[in-house]
C-alpha cells in the first residue's frame, strides 16, 4: 500500500519571525535597565526609600512591629515582604533590614534590631534571620504616619491581588539624613548622612521662605553629619556637591594622642571614617609595619567594648613624633578615605542629579501635599460624621414620632423610606437612625451629639482653613518639623574642618631630634627630662615641694642614661621614655611643684631591698663617674660601657657593702668628698684615683672605724660656691627623721686630704648626741623641707667646720640644692 503525506493544520504550521538580534538586545537591555533604575538601586527623592526598603517599612507596620510591641523574628518579617509585595530573593530583603538597623551605617535607625547586626565596616557579619528580632523604631513611625489617611497613592503588587504605596509620607527628610548608596544601569547613588536638626532647620528656612538662596540654607547645613563621627577635611568638595550634586570631600578618624602607659605615647582612635571598620585598619597597619613601610608603631590593641564604644591603640616607640605618625596613618591608612558624593535619586519617576536646594524642595513639595491630602481626608471624615450626627439629632427631636413611624412599617426599607420623606434625611441618615439602638437616645446623649456636631464645625472650619490658605498649609508642616526635630534631633558627631594642614604636617620629622636636655632624679626616687642644654635656674621639685632635685645629668633626647642602684648595677634606659617636664615660666622666682616625674620602678626591676641611688649619662666622652661605698670605697669608672647589654655591674662589692653615692664627673679634677658618721669629712682630688674597669673592687676612699659608715659621697665642682649641711643627734633616731642638731658651714673651710684617710671633724655633739644622722654636699642655698613637704628653716652660714649645731624646730625630711650648675648636683643621703 502506498504511503501518502498530508500537509500539517494550518495552525500547526511553522512559524519563523525574522528580528534584528541588535534590536532585540537593546530593547531587552533597555528593560532591564528601567528595572533597575526604578525597581531596586535608586531611591525616590521625596521619602528617601528604595522599593525593597519602602516595603519592609510599610509592611512591618501593616504587622503592627511598633515601638511599643515585642520583637518579631527576622525570618517572619522577610517572609511576608517577599510574599506580599518584594518577589526578590530573601538574602535582599535582609540585607535591607539589617541595614535600617544599623546605627553606624544610619545616621537614625528606622529598625530596632534585636541581636547581632553586623558589625562597623562589615568586619563580622549579621547572624541568620532565624536568630535576629525587629521592630519598627521610633523614627520609621514618622515615614509611614498618617498612610491610612489617602496621603500618597497605592498601586497593584507583583501579582495584583494587594497594594502598596508608591511613596511613603516622610514626616521627615529622610533621603539627606540618612543618605543612601546604590548602583544602577549607567548610573550610581551616593549620599552622604547629615545631622536630622540642621536639616529640618534648613527645610523650615525653605518653608518659609521659597525663594531662599543656596548660601542661605548651607548656613543650616554646613556639612554632613556621619554617623561614626570623625572629622571631615575640605569643605570644598561639600560645597560643590551642594551646588551641583556631585563632589568629595576626605573623611578622617578621631585620634588623641594619650600617655598608654608610663612609658609609652599612643594614638588612641575613639571614631573611624563612614563605614570603615576597626579590623580594617588594623589589618593595614600590621601590613604596612611588618613590610617597613610605617615606622614608630610598637604595638596595637584593639580595645573596643559595649561601654566606652571603639578605642584603637596604637602605641609608638619612643623618639617618634606622633603627629608625624599620625599623618603617615592618614597617608597610608583607612584611617582616612575619600568620600564622593553623588546624589542621582528619582524626581516623577525620572532619575536626576540634585543639589542641596533642589533636594530640600523636593521633599518640601511632597511633604506639603501629603498634609494637604491629609487635610482633605480628615475634612471628608469629620464631614461624613457630621452629617450622621445632624440626621441623629434631627430624630432624636421628635423621637415619638419616629418611633411610630418605624412600628408602622412593614419592613427595614418601608421605614427608612418613611423617615426620608418625613424629615427630609438622606438615605445614609436613615439607615444611620435605624442602626441606632435605643439605649443611645437618651437625653444624655443628646448633649454629647451636639458637643460632637459643636467640634466637628470647629474640626471642619479649621481644616479648610488651612486647605485655603497656603500660608496656613506652610505653618503646619514648619511646625510638625519642629516637633519632630526636638524628640529627634541629636548633637553633630563629625567636625568640619579646611583641608589646611596637609603642607604643615608634612615638614614634621618622623623621628624626634636628639635635643640636649636634663636627667632630674628627685630625692624621693622620682625621674624626669627637661628641654634645653641649660638646666632650670630653681627647682622645687618632681612632685611634692619636700621632693628635691637629687642628680642633674646633662645629656640628649636620643642617648642612654645609666640607673645605678646600691647593689652595684646599671641599668641602661633611653632618654626619650623619660616623662617630659614642662619649660620655666620666664620670671617666676621658683618653678612650681611637677607632677610629671614617674617613680624608678616604672623603668627598672630592682630586687627586693635594692633602690637607685644616682643615674648618669652613657654617651659622655669625659672623665668618667665616680661611685662610694659605705664601708669607704671608692671607684672611678671610665665610660666604656657594653654596646649591647641593658643591666651589667660596675663594681665588685664585699659582702655587706652597698653603694652609697655616684657622681658624674665633667674634668676629672673635681674634689670627691665622704663624710661619716662619726662626723668625718674627708676631701681629695678625684685626679688621684684612677679609672678600673668595670669588674674592679675599687680602692680605699675613707678611712673609717669598725662602727662607722659612709653617710654621703659625691663630688663637688665649685668649692666656693658649696655648702655642708650635717645634722647630727642619738643614735636611736637612725630610724626615724632627722630632728637633732644641724649646722650649715662652707665646703671651702675644709681642707683636702689624702686619699684613704680619715679626713677632719665637721660636727661637734651636744649632750645626748652620740652619731652624725644625715649629712649633705652640695650647691648654695641649700633647702630643707618636712615630709609634708613644708620648709625647715636651716641655721645660719657658720665658719666653725668642727662646731656644733643649732637645734632644729622640726624633723628634716630632705635637703636639696636650690640651684644647679652644668648638672652635678649630689645627693643627699640619710643613715
Amino acid at each position: 500500500m502506498a504511503r501518502t503525506t498530508s500537509r500539517p493544520p494550518e495552525d500547526l504550521a511553522e512559524k519563523i519571525i525574522d528580528i534584528d538580534v541588535s534590536e532585540e538586545m537593546r530593547g531587552s537591555f533597555l528593560e532591564y535597565a528601567y528595572s533597575v533604575i526604578y525597581q531596586r538601586a535608586l531611591p525616590d527623592a521625596r521619602d528617601g526609600m528604595k522599593p525593597v526598603q519602602r516595603r519592609i517599612l510599610y509592611q512591618m507596620n501593616e504587622m503592627g512591629l511598633r515601638p511599643d510591641r515585642g520583637h518579631v523574628k527576622c525570618a517572619r518579617v522577610v517572609g511576608e515582604v517577599m510574599g506580599r509585595l518584594h518577589p526578590h530573593g530573601d538574602s535582599a530583603i535582609y540585607d535591607a533590614l539589617v541595614r535600617l538597623s544599623q546605627s553606624f551605617a544610619m545616621r537614625v535607625p528606622l529598625v530596632d534590631g534585636h541581636g547581632n547586626f553586623g558589625s562597623l565596616g562589615g568586619d563580622d557579619a549579621p547572624a541568620a534571620m532565624r536568630y535576629t528580632e525587629a521592630r519598627l523604631d521610633s523614627a520609621a513611625e514618622l515615614l509611614v504616619s498618617s498612610i491610612e489617611e489617602d496621603v500618597v497613592d497605592f498601586k497593584p503588587n507583583y501579582d495584583g491581588q494587594e497594594t502598596e504605596p508608591e511613596v511613603l509620607p516622610a514626616a521627615f527628610p529622610n533621603l539627606l539624613v540618612n543618605g543612601a548608596s546604590g548602583i544602577a544601569v549607567g548610573m550610581a547613588t551616593n549620599m552622604a548622612p547629615h545631622n536630622l536638626g540642621e536639616v529640618i532647620a534648613a527645610a523650615r528656612h525653605l518653608i518659609a521662605n521659597p525663594e531662599a538662596s543656596l548660601e542661605e540654607l548651607t548656613e543650616f547645613v554646613p556639612g554632613p553629619d556621619l554617623p561614626t563621627g570623625g572629622s571631615i577635611v575640605g569643605l570644598d568638595g561639600i560645597r560643590d556637591a551642594y551646588r551641583k550634586g556631585r563632589g568629595t570631600f576626605k573623611t578622617r578618624a578621631t585620634v588623641a594622642i594619650e600617655k598608654v602607659s608610663a612609658r609609652r605615647t599612643g594614638l588612641v582612635v575613639t571614631e573611624l571614617p563612614y563605614s570603615v571598620g576597626p579590623e580594617k585598619v588594623i589589618s593595614r597597619i600590621k601590613e604596612l609595619v611588618q613590610s617597613k613601610k610605617l615606622q614608630g608603631i610598637s604595638d596595637l590593641k584593639d580595645l573596643t567594648d559595649r561601654n566606652q564604644g571603639l578605642r584603637l591603640v596604637i602605641e609608638l616607640k619612643n623618639g617618634f613624633n606622633p603627629e608625624a605618625v599620625l599623618e603617615e596613618l592618614y597617608r597610608l591608612t583607612p584611617m582616612e578615605e575619600s568620600f564622593g558624593i553623588n546624589n542621582v535619586a528619582l524626581v516623577d519617576g525620572q532619575p536626576q542629579t540634585l543639589g542641596l536646594r533642589e533636594l530640600l524642595e523636593v521633599y518640601v513639595n511632597h511633604r506639603l501635599e501629603v498634609v494637604r491630602r491629609r487635610s482633605e481626608h480628615r475634612r471628608k471624615k469629620r464631614q461624613e460624621r457630621l452629617h450622621l450626627v445632624a440626621g441623629l439629632l434631627v430624630a432624636l427631636l421628635d423621637i415619638d414620632r419616629v418611633i411610630a413611624l418605624i412600628r408602622e412599617a412593614d419592613d427595614t426599607a418601608m421605614a427608612r423610606e418613611s423617615l426620608m420623606g418625613a424629615y427630609e434625611l438622606s438615605e445614609i441618615q436613615a439607615r444611620y437612625i435605624l442602626d441606632t439602638p435605643l439605649r443611645r437616645l437618651t437625653r444624655f446623649d443628646r448633649l454629647e451629639l451636639e458637643t460632637e456636631r459643636d467640634k466637628l464645625n470647629q474640626e471642619i472650619e479649621e481644616l479648610t482653613s488651612i486647605l485655603e490658605s497656603d500660608k496656613k498649609l506652610r505653618r503646619v508642616v514648619s511646625k510638625e518639623l519642629n516637633d519632630v526635630s526636638k524628640k529627634f534631633a541629636t548633637p553633630r558627631r563629625t567636625q568640619l574642618r579646611e583641608a589646611d594642614g596637609a603642607a604643615r604636617a608634612a615638614v614634621i620629622p618622623l623621628e624626634m631630634a636628639d635635643q640636649p636636655c636634663h636627667v632630674l632624679l628627685g630625692v624621693e626616687g622620682r625621674i624626669a627630662r627637661t628641654k634645653g642644654a641649660t638646666p632650670p635656674r630653681v627647682y622645687a621639685g618632681l612632685r611634692a615641694p619636700h621632693d628635691a632635685i637629687e642628680v642633674s645629668v646633662p645629656t640628649t633626647s636620643r642617648s642612654d642614661i645609666g640607673f645605678v642602684t646600691d647593689l652595684g648595677r646599671m641599668i641602661r634606659v633611653p632618654v626619650v621614655e623619660l616623662p617630659e617636664l614642662p619649660e620655666d615660666g620666664e620670671g617666676e622666682p621658683e618653678r612650681p611643684p611637677l607632677a610629671a616625674g614617674l617613680d624608678v620602678g616604672e623603668f627598672v626591676q630592682l630586687d627586693e631591698g635594692e633602690r637607685v641611688v644616682s643615674v648618669v649619662s652613657m654617651n659622655a666622652t669625659g672623665p668618667g663617674f665616680a661611685v662610694g661605698t659605705v664601708g669607704g670605697v671608692v671607684k672611678r669608672v671610665a665610660p666604656d660601657f657594653p654596646p649591647n647589654k641593658d643591666d651589667f655591674e660596675i663594681i665588685t662589692l664585699k659582702d655587706g657593702d652597698r653603694v652609697i653615692g655616684v657622681t658624674q664627673l665633667s674634668t676629672g679634677e673635681e674634689d670627691l668628698v665622704f663624710v661619716t658618721s662619726e662626723a668625718q669629712l674627708l676631701r681629695f682630688s678625684a685626679a688621684t684615683t684612677r679609672p678600673q674597669g668595670r669588674q674592679a673592687g675599687g680602692v680605699a676612699g675613707v678611712r673609717l672605724s669598725d662602727e662607722a659608715r659612709v653617710l654621703w659621697f659625691g663630688a663637688v665642682s665649685s668649692p666656693e660656691d658649696s655648702v655642708v649641711v650635717t645634722v647630727s643627734g642619738s643614735s636611736s633616731a637612725l630610724e626615724g627623721t632627722q630632728s637633732g642638731s644641724a649646722k650649715v658651714t662652707p665646703f671651702a673651710a675644709y681642707p683636702s686630704k689624702g686619699r684613704a684617710t680619715g679626713g677632719v671633724r665637721c660636727h661637734r655633739y651636744l649632750k645626748g648626741e652620740d652619731t652624725l644622722l644625715f649629712a649633705w654636699v652640695g650647691r648654695a642655698p641649700a633647702r630643707a623641707s618636712r615630709a609634708d613637704g613644708k620648709q625647715v628653716r636651716l641655721p645660719d652660714l657658720t665658719e666653725r667646720r668642727d662646731g656644733s649645731g643649732e637645734a632644729l624646730t622640726s624633723p628634716i625630711a630632705t635637703v636639696g640644692s636650690g640651684q644647679t650648675d652644668s648638672g652635678i648636683t649630689a645627693p643627699g643621703s640619710g643613715a
